[in-house]
């Protein structure tokens, strides 16, 4: 292949160009020219996953491509001619223009190596440029999306209940800040919802807002998560990888159960909010990131730092302003405002024809104690959607541990009555421990101190086994 006279609108360069920057297998790459052009182009490949730098060459030793190469540790030299003999280069790009280099070139490189010059790398600049530049803005676009997702399927339902109230007030007042908010609660009180009705009603609102449930990974996969990492850091990071702070930068990020994050995360945390800098896993530079953090725990954190679980000074810099949502149990007179919410979205999802909820139903709703609190009611809600066969909800398409049982009836004796309030009781704690576990039957059986085969058979005495198959879905 020539290098003179290459054009960029050539079909042979589009297909070279795609055929190395679009393929699954490492490309080994030599750069001759290390001045402006060859520098952007160590900058580009450097972040290419599947491509390797074998050595940049400049005759110049002070070429600002050389100097770059020598801070990302790549061979570099002023004399080209010494690299081109290597048996694995598949790829040389020549970036200096001269002829002399380009004949040079040809008469001594490996055999199978292919060569690409002049406008022909300019163009390989420009495509890998004009693809990282659409990576991006695909990128924003996902976030946007599932922000829009979100905002659909989740709206923060005040009440009648004073404290809502109290909480509604609270959300508009520091929302339009740029103030560190920490939500506290039980689990499925509606935390999420709070953040999003924060971020909703901020100056940055235009911006999506990140989420991360600090549960769901372990802290080396929540590191790479939250700051990125680089290409080469750890076994399968083949490209660089930008984390969430720096996708939410300029925006909001929501850190769900910030109590479960491991003290070394924790620290890595603390460092970010005090500076306002990330790096990435295997990075050696930092970079300056904006963002909101809004975080939130169903945890006693006071405790937790009793017990050397969370640091003290991380839990003083996000507790700038507190906002605690009370459980579902201590705001019962919104339960039917709540289930006919919830109804709506249940007869939209499932697309049948329910209107309303017989006032059995809503009694017994509002004299269950909702150990899952939204999260279950929502679930029970949408359960009755499901298995009534007429226009409205009936108790008996309630759940069992949901329906009225009958309490103490002193006609029938002390050991009977002694049965039944068992019995309530064994159904009750079973549905909660389940709620907790997000229907996890064996983190609902250690929840309970019980062996797993037992809360088995507990949930196939009391016929339960369909709320764990239900709370998992």
């Amino acid at each position: 292949m020539r290098c003179e006279g290459l054009r960029d609108d050539a079909p042979g360069t589009r297909s070279l160009v795609s055929r190395y920057t679009g393929t699954q297998e490492m490309t080994r790459i030599l750069l001759i020219g290390a001045g402006k052009d060859g520098r952007a182009l160590v900058e580009l490949f450097h972040k290419e996953p599947n491509v390797e730098i074998v050595g940049v060459a400049d005759k110049d030793e002070r070429a600002s491509g050389l100097e770059l190469g020598r801070e990302l540790g790549l061979r570099v030299t002023t004399n080209y001619q010494e690299l081109l003999a290597a048996k694995a280069i598949d790829l040389i790009v020549d970036v200096t223009g001269d002829p002399t280099v380009a004949r040079t070139i040809q008469s001594l490189k490996a055999e199978g190596a292919e060569v690409i010059g002049g406008n022909a790398a300019r163009f390989i600049w420009e495509f890998i440029d004009a693809r990282n530049k659409t990576e991006g803005l695909e990128d924003k676009y996902q976030l946007a999306l599932r922000e829009l997702e979100a905002r659909a399927e989740s709206e923060f339902v005040i009440g009648n209940n004073p404290k809502m109230k109290e909480i509604s007030e609270l959300i508009a007042k520091v929302a339009p800040t740029p103030t560190t908010v920490l939500i506290r609660g039980e689990s499925g009180t509606g935390k999420e919802l709070v953040s999003r009705a924060i971020h909703r009603h901020s100056a940055l609102s235009s911006q999506p807002l990140v989420t991360l449930n600090c549960t769901a990974l372990s802290p080396s996969l929540l590191e790479s998560e939250l700051f990125g990492y680089k290409r080469g850091a750890f076994t399968g990071a083949y490209a660089d990888r930008k984390g969430l702070f720096e996708k939410a930068d300029g925006g909001t990020m929501f850190l769900d159960e910030i109590g479960d994050m491991s003290l070394e995360i924790q620290a890595k945390l603390l460092r970010t909010l005090q500076t306002g800098e990330i790096r990435a896993v295997g990075d050696v530079r930092t970079k300056k990131v904006a963002v909101r953090i809004i975080a939130a725990t169903n945890q006693d954190l006071e405790k937790a730092i009793r017990d050397g679980a969370f640091r003290e000074d991380l839990f003083y810099r996000i507790n700038t302003f507190t906002v605690t949502l009370p459980p579902l149990r201590e705001r019962t007179e919104d339960i039917p405002f709540l289930a006919e919410y919830f109804l709506q979205r249940a007869r939209a999802k499932v697309n049948k024809h329910v209107e309303s909820i017989a006032p059995r139903a809503i009694a017994l709703l509002r004299n269950y104690s909702w150990p899952g609190n939204l999260r279950e009611l929502e679930n029970v809600i949408e359960r009755a959607v499901v298995l009534t066969s007429t226009s409205m909800i009936e108790a008996e398409h309630l759940p069992i541990h949901v329906q009225d049982l009958p309490g103490f009836q002193p006609q029938k004796g002390f050991m009977v009555s002694k049965a039944m309030a068992i019995e309530q009781f064994e159904r009750q704690a079973l549905a909660s421990y389940l709620s907790e576990a997000k229907g996890n039957v064996s983190r609902a059986a250690a929840l309970a101190n019980l062996p797993r085969r037992t809360f088995h058979r507990l949930l196939a005495k009391h016929k339960l086994a369909n709320l764990a198959r239900k709370t998992s879905a």
